[in-house]
């Protein structure tokens, strides 16, 4: 069973070498560069020499990148892994073990995601779906696409299996990165929504971020963890605030 790796990457260069390193078992690496403005490029190409650099435009539509960058892979199997991951060891010996390639009838599968934040791991609130059940990250090349310009996931009609080890996931490091980042993705999902003809009012701008917060605080349990997570909580409200704002602003008021 050979696999192709594929990272996206855009002004990575904290993180790339963490990533690369932890898919060095995969028989290809492409690595798509959103054309970084950092040394990511620099950062790569002095760790693995052999990883192929594609650079491509995502335009802030995530999944057509990821759909991109899969037609270029030339291994049946191609495994996803960000920028800001890694494969875990456990993982790395479960997909060679071949486990994967005797099981003719799946097509796609399920990882466990792991988020360290604040110094400790997430178990619940925001991360516990991800954590608990998965997400698709090993596929079949053609057994399906990638939706969603953000918070893409892959979709199949076919047959979806789980693999047990799991994906390293290290986000935002400090407040400032994640205040940026929540910059970043609110305004890619506003214009994401735009595009599917919402339109903005001040009830949702009220409501979403306030939900939001009750959803992942108390009933996904994010207060189990502690500090981390009541900071987690708020930031991603805060993330479900910008966007309803971003798209009031983007439908309702002229800001040319």
């Amino acid at each position: 069973m050979k696999i192709t790796a594929i990272i996206l990457t855009k002004n990575e260069e904290k993180n790339i070498e963490r990533a690369i390193k932890s898919v060095g078992f995969c028989d290809e690496i492409i690595l798509v560069d959103d054309f970084s403005s950092d040394k990511t490029i620099e950062k790569i190409k002095s760790i693995k020499s052999d990883t192929q650099i594609l650079s491509h435009d995502s335009k802030g539509d995530f999944a057509s990148q990821r759909n991109w960058a899969m037609e270029k892979a030339k291994n049946e199997w191609i495994l996803f892994v960000d920028a800001d991951e890694t494969i875990s060891c456990e993982l790395k010996s479960e997909i060679e073990s071949s486990a994967v390639s005797h099981q003719s009838s799946v097509c796609a599968y399920y990882i466990k995601r792991r988020d360290f934040w604040w110094g400790r791991e997430l178990r619940y609130g925001e991360v516990a779906k991800a954590r608990n059940k998965g997400i698709i990250r090993l596929v079949k090349k053609g057994s399906g696409e990638w939706k969603g310009a953000v918070h893409e996931e892959f979709a199949t009609s076919l047959s979806v299996g789980q693999l047990e080890g799991c994906i390293n996931h290290y986000p935002h490091p400090t407040l400032k990165e994640f205040i940026h980042d929540i910059n970043i993705y609110s305004t890619l999902r506003a214009h994401e929504l735009q595009k599917q003809g919402k339109k903005g009012s001040i009830l949702p701008i009220l409501l979403y971020p306030t939900a939001k917060f009750i959803l992942t605080y108390f009933i996904y349990l994010g207060f189990l963890d502690g500090a981390a997570g009541f900071a987690y909580a708020f930031l991603m409200s805060f993330h479900s605030f910008l966007v309803r704002a971003k798209l009031f602003q983007y439908t309702r008021i002229d800001v040319s």
